[in-house]
């Protein structure tokens, strides 16, 4: 067996995956995050290690530690914190959501410029990778920064406490916004111009190589075999494409999480605002990615507010169960409630930090089923947005996506997104994808495969599939060319006055 960790925003799974791709044991554990202030979004770096450690000693009282040949971690993206020479942190972790930096952003697009940004580390000027906020300590907590040894994404932050070695992975390090994605190293100019300097980064090895070895305080902390292999990950991203096998035949992976993520792989490297280029966690390939940051978050957030009352009825459903079942009998457009789902800024493709959610057709007949459907609509909306950007780049169709995370349970959601996009969804065997990509690049670092390509296609399946309606289709087609498409062009300057009049 091999184990993949997945140490994502809400908690740290660890899952045994046998040569085909099946899990074989499994332990979880969750951790708290912290909101501050409005917009601002942190973690206790040390509740990840000792809920990964918690989650594997789960994990391995269900199996025989032996049989665990090596371990592999995958995990939030951007997220980074700030630590010691002793790899304590110096102060909470900031979360890749948070949304502080925006003067940063600012900054770094008049210094630089954000067309430069972008040729440079693949990423769009924006709020989301770590550099505007590593900026913002700089400026607002120079007393932390002058005791902050490295600075580590998540997978770094782990790897040390597991190897004792400051490393990561190219493919880990990369959504960070500080790489240098052609020369496959830290960004070294752009660094030296703000102030900052790569020796205050992690060494960086490939995605998929040998980083470390279990030590002995750590094989103390977890109970995994001391000496055991440590694999270079990737982003929770990148090992979804892989756990998807979306590594070919123009398939597309679709990650309905707390983000909604999808991509496609690419031997060259392009670069586009209409999505961000990421390593691949393949020799000489990349990830060209859509991002929306408000996905089942959204659906969360209308559950919390707004269906709380739903919890613990009498019908042993869930909250978003008992919504989706009065949902699915409304027809296609809610009864003319549609929604724009920016709950959280947006990235691809108009990189905005003051956008926000926008919600149109309100009438009284409208009830809470509504919002709920136009919920679903409309993140399906924004992937046929985004999708179309990404195929008109590439200059070639989708010919599916591959859908996994929490939201690809629900049969409405996955048959929305094939009619309103046209793409066929296929489910992905397992929910995990994220974490069966982890597990992949630990089985081929250990011999099992002789490259990702046949690994990934012999522990890799697809379930239920779900073909455009082409009735549904027609309707959703007027829908998004004539009022979803230009809805937030036309109103961004009222949304950019709304967020400078009420924001500091």
């Amino acid at each position: 067996m091999v184990i993949g960790i997945d140490c994502s925003t809400t908690g740290c799974k660890a899952i045994a995956w046998n040569k085909e791709g099946k899990a074989v044991a499994e332990g979880r554990a969750t951790y708290p995050l912290l909101q501050l202030q409005t917009n601002w979004y942190e973690q206790d770096a040390s509740q990840w290690w000792q809920s990964t450690c918690n989650a594997i000693k789960q994990l391995l009282a269900q199996i025989d530690k032996k049989q665990v040949e090596a371990v592999c971690i995958t995990h939030q993206r951007e997220t980074f914190v700030a630590v010691d020479n002793e790899g304590k942190a110096v102060r909470n972790a900031i979360v890749w959501m948070d949304k502080r930096s925006r003067k940063q952003v600012n900054f770094l697009a008049e210094k630089i410029g954000a067309e430069e940004i972008n040729q440079l580390t693949g990423k769009p000027n924006s709020m989301t990778p770590s550099l505007p906020k590593i900026m913002w300590l700089t400026e607002n907590e120079p007393e932390t920064v002058a005791r902050t040894y490295k600075f580590l994404d998540v997978h770094g932050y782990l790897v040390y406490h597991l190897t004792n070695n400051f490393r990561t992975s190219l493919a880990s390090a990369d959504p960070m916004g500080v790489m240098n994605m052609q020369t496959n190293s830290w960004a070294d100019d752009l660094l030296t111009g703000l102030g900052l300097n790569t020796g205050q980064f992690a060494e960086l090895v490939p995605p998929g190589s040998i980083i470390g070895y279990v030590n002995q305080s750590a094989a103390t902390a977890t109970g995994l075999p001391q000496g055991l292999p440590v694999i270079a990950g990737a982003g929770d991203g990148q090992c979804a494409g892989l756990g998807a096998n979306a590594v070919g035949n123009n398939r597309a992976y679709l990650n309905l999480g707390t983000a909604i993520v999808s991509g496609i792989i690419s031997n060259d490297y392009l670069v586009n605002s209409a999505f961000r280029t990421m390593y691949a966690p393949i020799t000489q390939s990349y990830f060209l990615e859509t991002v929306l940051l408000g996905g089942v978050f959204t659906i969360n957030w209308f559950v919390e507010k707004f269906a709380n009352d739903l919890r613990g009825s009498n019908l042993n459903l869930s909250p978003e169960e008992i919504l989706e079942t009065a949902a699915a009998e409304l027809p296609p457009g809610a009864d003319g409630l549609m929604l724009v789902p920016y709950w959280n800024q947006v990235m691809n493709p108009y990189w905005d930090a003051s956008a926000s959610g926008i919600t149109i057709g309100w009438t009284g007949t409208h009830g809470r089923e509504h919002l709920y459907r136009a919920i679903l609509e409309g993140i399906a909306f924004e992937q046929r947005l985004v999708g179309d950007g990404v195929m008109a780049a590439m200059k070639q169709k989708f010919s599916e996506y591959v859908v996994m995370g929490g939201g690809s349970r629900s049969n409405l959601w996955c048959q929305i997104v094939a009619d309103i996009t046209g793409v066929p969804v296929v489910r992905s065997q397992t929910t995990e994808a994220t974490c069966l990509g982890a597990g992949i690049l630990a089985a081929v670092a250990v011999g099992w495969y002789a490259d990702i390509n046949i690994a990934a296609a012999s522990m890799t399946g697809t379930g239920s599939r779900f073909t455009p309606n082409s009735q549904n289709q027609a309707i959703y087609e007027k829908l998004y060319t004539e009022v979803y498409k230009p809805l937030f062009p036309t109103l961004q300057p009222l949304v950019q006055r709304l967020a400078d009049l009420t924001q500091a």
